[in-house]
């Protein structure tokens, strides 16, 4: 009897062993197509989404409203259209996921923080000098609510998160834009003057510049010292050695491209708007081709990349650097805004 209860004992654990291979093969299986479909999906989720027309999207809010375009109409359309496509796109806003295939993604969010930074700028150029009509101005309420919201941290992901912060803001430029459209409402005003855009294509510029040289040290560069040149008696807080390497660290290369691939993506759509709010004043400059052209180098760095992944070969060798042809479109951009800028301060 004893024999016979340790046989039904021994093919009880058996039953049991077997029943739990069993389900860590159906364990094992479903982690499989979990992470298959979360790859899929993900790679789904990083497609840049596609570019709209401003003037058109700035005729459905219109039509939404019942105003009118007016002046400035759209360069606030440009604006929320642009943030409408970072929290809307598919997978929303990614960078401050923290559960799979958000979590895993990389190019995606910096793409986002690109046009993050673009957005932000614009806000605060609107805030500030396009719809006031001088410093001593009253600011635009909505203005004000807006870019602080926009400026916050886009890493949260709880109380509050970063979406919910920009869909606020996003509000706030919805009820500009439908006060601006507004026959009735004097309040809201956008100025279309050679200084405002002058003021904001200062922003646009230093931008621009800090990107291209991230992008050009993707392959180290000796830099000389020119921090202080040009006048004998500035100082610095600190002190600086005459030259220095400057090296992107090789982790952060595929990260600084799509964040400038990002800004850019933005910056033509901005770009686009402001060519039809200060048309006179682009005319009176002889200044439109001059802005056309930088759209044009800008249009370049959305061209498809083939590559499955960043390459960072030298500049002349057999790989291609994909962070120097970046580099190259965006420095033709930024002398491209340094000119424009000079003709809108001097033509």
């Amino acid at each position: 009897m004893s024999q016979l209860t340790i046989k039904e004992r021994l093919a009880s654990i058996g039953d049991r062993v077997s029943e739990s291979r069993g389900i860590t093969r159906w364990l094992a299986i479903g982690l499989g197509v979990y992470l298959l479909l979360a790859t899929v999906v993900g790679m789904y989720w990083s497609i840049t989404p596609s570019r709209f027309d401003v003037v058109a999207r700035s005729e459905v809010y219109v039509a939404a409203s019942g105003g009118r375009v007016v002046t400035g109409s759209v360069t606030t359309a440009a604006l929320m259209g642009v943030m409408e496509t970072l929290l809307d796109k598919p997978g929303g806003f990614l960078r401050n996921d923290m559960f799979p295939p958000g979590l895993w993604l990389d190019n995606m969010p910096n793409w986002e923080y690109g046009v993050l930074i673009q957005v932000r700028d614009l806000a605060r150029a609107m805030r500030e000098v396009h719809s006031r009509s001088q410093s001593q101005s009253k600011e635009d309420q909505d203005l004000s609510a807006a870019e602080p919201m926009f400026n916050f941290s886009a890493d949260s992901w709880a109380l509050p998160q970063s979406e919910g912060e920009y869909r606020r803001g996003l509000k706030h430029v919805h009820s500009y834009y439908d006060r601006l459209s507004d026959a009735s409402d004097r309040d809201a005003q956008f100025y279309a003057r050679a200084d405002n855009l002058r003021y904001w294509l200062s922003t646009v510029e230093s931008r621009l510049g800090s990107l291209s040289q991230r992008l050009s040290t993707s392959v180290g560069q000796r830099r000389l010292n020119t921090d202080l040149a040009g006048d004998v008696s500035s100082n610095q807080s600190t002190y600086a050695p005459s030259e220095e390497d400057l090296k992107t660290p090789w982790l952060e290369i595929d990260d600084v491209f799509y964040e400038a691939r990002g800004a850019s993506w933005a910056l033509i759509h901005f770009l686009k708007a402001a060519e039809v709010d200060f048309a006179d004043v682009l005319e009176g400059k002889n200044a439109r081709v001059s802005l056309q052209q930088i759209v044009r180098e800008l249009e370049a760095t959305q061209e498809l990349v083939f590559s499955p992944m960043i390459l960072n070969g030298s500049g002349f060798g057999l790989v291609a650097n994909h962070s120097l042809v970046m580099a190259s479109y965006i420095s033709r951009a930024n002398a491209a805004i340094i000119d424009l800028r000079r003709l809108l301060e001097d033509g």
